[in-house]
């Protein structure tokens, strides 16, 4: 199992697509979390969710055996490896979950549309979250009609 949470950190006036926020991934190995770490690894968060629907929906279509993302204006970084079995989630600190391609999709593409909605539909960012989120949706399987992430 993994989980995807994306937030933004309070107190930065009107929401922008330069907000500063953070990213938790949680496996069954352990969390990787952007947020209370020394020095600061909170990213521009919207840029920075753009760029992983972006790379990772490469992985998952098939191209490439590894991707590395790193946010945007941060050291915060995560290597998605393709794996005889599915796929592995690493930080600095090593593996912390081994999932499916549809599961961990399925966890992103969730957690991403929550965070978009917190753009106001004017920003330049929103219109770039939109594209990359049409774009990755079709990597999620969905149950039935309208399906469940």
């Amino acid at each position: 199992m993994i989980t995807v949470h994306f937030t933004v950190r309070p107190g930065q006036g009107d929401p922008s697509g330069f907000d500063l926020g953070d990213m938790s991934v949680t496996g069954d190995l352990g969390t990787a979390d952007s947020a209370g770490r020394t020095p600061d690894q909170g990213m521009m968060i919207h840029l920075s969710v753009t760029q992983l629907l972006d790379s990772l929906g490469t992985l998952l279509r098939g191209h490439g055996r590894t991707v590395t993302f790193t946010g945007v204006d941060t050291s915060f970084a995560l290597v998605f490896r393709r794996t005889r079995d599915g796929v592995s989630v690493a930080s600095e600190d090593g593996v912390i979950a081994r999932t499916t391609p549809g599961e961990l999709a399925s966890a992103v593409l969730g957690a991403a549309e929550a965070l978009s909605l917190t753009l106001p539909t004017g920003d330049p960012a929103a219109s770039d979250c939109a594209d990359a989120l049409a774009a990755f949706r079709p990597l999620v399987s969905r149950p039935g009609p309208g399906g469940a992430h």
